[in-house]
């Protein structure tokens, strides 16, 4: 298994899919912007390709956004059980991890998709927002590769227990949930956590966290998680990296643009933070 502290080293005859090939499905005919920051915060962490996979209004959104990203549009509104020949289609393109949930919206069709897609796929995978429903709703059996990203009211939904607010309490609630599940999860808020089952950390946020409220800042942090996994690197250690990346970039935004920072202004910051901590013994929490 590779180090992500050894994220910086390539080799130079290396090339395009020695880093990954990470599969983003999300978006439906009112939301489009989370697979695209899902897209662009994986890019910017390294991941060699892209391919966002969304029902075609959205793909076609997220296209516009930078040609750097591949779009595959589906056909319809919303993710459906109709689109898993497509899905099919794409994993044959080399895909090492998919990320899979933001704004994909709380059908049914939608959950029988997910749990779906997750039948015909090997790789690993983010669970985040809508899919996060669809792990419960629809009893999607998760394994020691897949991350999951809830925030307090997701975590409830998943595991049908309240996050307290003190800091050692929701560490063991984490671990407990994540020995159960058989996965990673984020807990995400004031102070992430992070746990396997058997490792745990809690990443202490900067002071300008309290202004990375705004839609899309968890968009950005699945993204950079499912980037880092699909350049094969370990769960845990790809949630853990991935809430400080995520944090510090946004801190770094927010210090400049206050409450006026976007999820846009974070995804910005994400090289920089990588290149000044990654070469390091380990990011600083």
């Amino acid at each position: 298994m590779k180090k992500i502290k050894d994220m910086l080293k390539r080799e130079p005859w290396c090339h395009k899919y020695d880093f990954g090939h990470l599969l983003v499905i999300g978006g439906s005919r009112r939301y489009s912007g989370s697979p695209a920051f899902n897209a662009l915060a994986a890019l910017r962490t390294g991941v060699d390709l892209v391919t966002v996979a969304a029902p075609e209004r959205a793909a076609n959104i997220v296209a516009g956004f930078a040609p750097d990203i591949i779009t595959y549009p589906l056909k319809g509104d919303v993710f459906s059980t109709r689109h898993i020949s497509d899905i099919k289609k794409i994993l044959n393109e080399r895909v090492t991890a998919i990320v899979i949930g933001g704004g994909l919206e709380r059908r049914e069709e939608t959950f029988e998709s997910i749990k779906r897609t997750r039948e015909i796929a090997e790789v690993p995978f983010v669970f985040d927002a809508d899919a996060i429903h669809a792990i419960r709703k629809k009893n999607i059996k998760l394994r020691k590769y897949d991350v999951v990203t809830p925030h307090a009211r997701e975590f409830q939904t998943l595991v049908g227990r309240e996050v307290p607010n003190d800091e050692k309490e929701r560490a063991e609630i984490v671990k407990d949930a994540a020995l159960l599940l058989g996965c990673t999860i984020l807990l995400k808020g004031h102070q992430d956590v992070v746990s396997d089952g058997k490792r745990i950390e809690i990443v202490k946020k900067p002071a300008e966290s309290v202004y990375l409220t705004k839609g899309g800042t968890g968009d950005t942090l699945a993204g950079i998680c499912g980037s880092l996994l699909a350049q094969g690197y370990d769960s845990f250690e790809c949630a853990l990296y991935a809430a400080k990346i995520n944090g510090l970039a946004g801190s770094m935004a927010a210090k400049e643009k206050l409450c006026g920072v976007l999820a846009s202004d974070l995804i910005e910051r994400i090289p920089d933070i990588i290149k000044r901590y990654m070469t390091c013994k380990r990011v600083v929490s």
